[in-house]
């Protein structure tokens, strides 16, 4: 007991050194904490990623109340963020905030290009980590390559790719990452990842919804094992007011926002909305409770116009 009070006081210190309020729970409150009932998915070392999350990103999409609201309120318990939105400290604070169980929590967290290569991948981890206080709990952190295209001179993306992949796999099997994966790589990109590495990604992090369905990747992932994940599942907003989605959702008396993300779960997809409003949270996350027709499943599938609303990375190499 007088090692698990003292664990307890650093652990409290620690949130305190970095601004965290330390609200301290009863066993009582604990219990009443909603959580989602959300499927998960199985990923190939074994773990369970909850196929739905929250998403954060730059430039206005993070909110710290919204993400306490999403854990303590909605239970959501899958959190999506990155260096390059530079929230991962303010997403550390509202997770010590929420006083969440961190054994049921899942992050997904993203290196930025700027610190490919060996050495520059394996402390920039390290210092998210810090960052968000990962390495005080045991939270399950997944730790993606945000881009396929590097920018520093001197070696090609495929070497570059190589050399940062292999300190994904070593921060792996050190216990650092729970899992590791990739975002917005194709095919090839895999290919020569699978050619030059050892250990296949658990994930693959792709735009994903009705405009932008990219099949034959998906269909690769599922063939190599690999878990597809897909954001920006509203086409920020653009499908929204597609006439096929809004007579779905009338039909089923949900809003557009729920049928996209509902197709895009029903299809196995590991889907990540992106919202800093309480509302949409919420709404966002009652998707559980119906099931989408196999003629609307595929009157939606049939909305791929091939339309990128986000990074496009057809053309790296």
């Amino acid at each position: 007991m007088v090692h698990t009070n003292r664990v307890f006081f650093k652990v409290c210190q620690y949130l305190s050194s970095i601004g965290c309020r330390v609200r301290l729970l009863s066993k009582r409150n604990m219990l009443l904490a909603p959580r989602l009932s959300c499927p998960t998915v199985p990923l190939s070392n074994g773990l369970q990623i909850p196929i739905l999350g929250l998403g954060t990103s730059h430039d206005g999409g993070y909110s710290h109340d919204a993400i306490v609201y999403a854990l303590t309120e909605c239970g959501v318990r899958h959190v999506d963020t990155a260096k390059y939105y530079g929230c991962e400290e303010q997403l550390g604070h509202a997770i010590g905030e929420s006083g969440i169980p961190r054994r049921d929590l899942w992050i997904t967290d993203k290196l930025w290009r700027g610190d490919y290569g060996y050495k520059d991948a394996k402390k920039a981890c390290l210092d998210s980590c810090s960052r968000m206080g990962v390495e005080y709990f045991g939270i399950s952190y997944l730790y993606l390559m945000h881009w396929p295209e590097a920018t520093q001179p001197g070696l090609s993306n495929r070497e570059m790719r190589a050399d940062t992949w292999r300190a994904l796999e070593e921060l792996h099997k050190e216990g650092t990452c729970s899992a590791i994966g990739v975002s917005n790589f194709l095919v090839h990109h895999l290919e020569e990842l699978k050619e030059d590495c050892s250990v296949v990604p658990h994930v693959n992090q792709v735009e994903y919804h009705p405009f932008q369905q990219p099949n034959h990747l998906m269909e690769y992932c599922r063939q190599e094992g690999i878990v597809f994940e897909g954001y920006s599942p509203l086409g920020k907003g653009q499908v929204l007011n597609n006439p096929t989605v809004l007579h779905i959702a009338h039909k089923y008396g949900r809003t557009a926002a729920q049928i996209c993300i509902r197709w895009s779960i029903q299809n196995g997809v590991v889907t990540i909305p992106k919202s800093v409003k309480k509302k949409r949270i919420q709404e966002n996350c009652q998707v559980f409770g119906f099931r989408l027709e196999e003629s609307d499943m595929a009157a939606l599938g049939s909305l791929d116009d091939g339309r990128h609303v986000s990074w496009d990375p057809t053309n790296v190499e």
